[in-house]
């Protein structure tokens, strides 16, 4: 008989929602309650696969933002499990290492929390043809820069190997540099499986080992869009492994792109704004969908787009409802003026908008003094409101630079509504 497991990651129960929670309370509270129906979601696949153990690498929940609610909730969740014969394995990520809540809790039997030094579990499974050693480390502090590679215990000779890791691997864009370790360096370990949690987006790599990273099963926000998963993992009799992704969202966040190039009438950008949203709910097979439009192209509308902003969001979120279980997070408009070649010199307001995008945009003394205002207002804000402006010094400057680029256009949207051709 085979061995089976759902291997699992990231699922930051209840954490906090910064932005939705600033733009729309209805779909933050969605979002806030999506967490515990993805990790409900979980236990079921669990029950309906009748495996014998589910993995969850890391960052279950989020630290000092966790209530003794959410831990009864676990606990219950995970002693459906117990009444199935299902084990559990746990290692903390960067986010759940300073949690106290697993001190307080009682779990049940079945589950195994590894600690802050290396542990190898051995499992004997049920009828099945091999024994399976399961090994795993948990971050004892939030920070932890090296790798916890070495110290994890040697593979168990003649059994399946199976190891949880909570890593940056290598480093990826977007998350911060936690217990980073090599692909080569796992593959050369003599481990059979690894199951890595950390990293967001799904990764499967197969070498001396299989190496899984299943992303989270439910994305929080636009920068999370896409459909998210868990893996089924089955290692046949002959210790071949198979990996499959199961999708476990209750929403799924997309960016939807719409083209307005040549389009001058607000009907006809309406009807492109309506197919759009109908081709990308197609592409969601969860129950809900949150989408970012985002506006792109030459159109004569460009203006009155910036200008009437708030009225664009609204129709959006109209045609959206009409789908049905579709919600509008927010809209971006990209969009610019045509060129004119045959309506002689350029008028003065797209004069003005030229020298703003090629000079002003451009300048340091602007990008210094947008700085140094962002600075002194960023201490002022809510705590949970900081990280808007990003969480590194790049991710700052991105967000500073798409605000001061935003702000411009909107002012020359504004100009724009009352101005005539010819004015100076």
């Amino acid at each position: 008989m085979p061995y089976r497991f759902v291997h699992a990651a990231d699922i930051h129960l209840d954490s906090p929602l910064k932005s939705l929670a600033l733009r729309d309370v209805e779909l933050a509270e969605l979002i806030g309650n999506a967490t515990r129906q993805a990790f409900v979601n979980i236990i079921e696949l669990c029950l309906a696969e009748q495996v014998d153990a589910l993995l969850l690498a890391g960052d279950l929940y989020d630290g000092d933002q966790t209530s003794m609610k959410t831990a009864r909730f676990l606990a219950d969740q995970l002693a459906r499990l117990q009444a199935a014969g299902i084990g559990v394995f746990i290692i903390r990520g960067n986010h759940d290492a300073l949690s106290g809540i697993t001190k307080e809790l009682t779990l049940p039997d079945t589950v195994k929390i590894f600690g802050g030094r290396a542990e190898m579990v051995p499992v004997a499974p049920r009828d099945a043809a091999f024994d399976v050693a399961i090994h795993g480390i948990s971050f004892a502090q939030r920070t932890l820069r090296d790798s916890l590679l070495p110290k994890y215990k040697p593979p168990v000779a003649g059994a399946v190997n199976i190891g949880l890791m909570h890593t940056s691997l290598d480093g990826t864009l977007g998350h911060d540099e936690y217990a980073p370790c090599g692909l080569a360096a796992l593959d050369a370990a003599g481990f059979d499986y690894w199951a890595l949690g950390h990293i967001h987006k799904r990764m499967e790599h197969r070498g001396r080992a299989v190496v899984v990273m299943p992303g989270m099963p439910q994305g929080r926000d636009i920068n999370e869009s896409g459909a998210k998963s868990v893996s089924l993992v089955t290692i046949a009799d002959d210790r071949s492994i198979h990996v499959e992704a199961r999708m476990t969202s209750l929403a799924q966040f997309d960016r939807v792109f719409i083209d307005l190039s040549g389009i001058e009438e607000w009907s006809d950008m309406v009807r492109a704004l309506d197919a759009g949203l109908r081709q990308a709910r197609a592409g969601v097979a969860c129950e809900h969908m949150v989408a970012r439009p985002i506006f792109s192209g030459a159109t004569k509308l460009a203006w009155r787009l910036r200008h009437d902003a708030d009225v664009l969001l609204e129709e959006a979120r109209r045609r959206a409802s009409l789908l049905g279980k579709n919600w509008i997070e927010t809209v971006e408009i990209r969009c610019n003026v045509p060129g004119d070649t045959e309506s002689g010199p350029a008028d003065a307001l797209t004069e003005l908008y030229a020298l703003v995008n090629q000079d002003i945009l451009a300048s340091e003394s602007l990008r210094i003094d947008a700085t140094a205002i962002a600075e002194e207002l960023l201490p002022h804000l809510p705590p949970e409101c900081r990280t808007l402006l990003g969480e590194t010094p790049a991710q700052f400057g991105d967000v500073l630079t798409a605000l001061v680029r935003d702000g411009a256009e909107d002012v020359l949207a504004r100009l724009h509504a009352k101005y005539e051709p010819g004015d100076t």
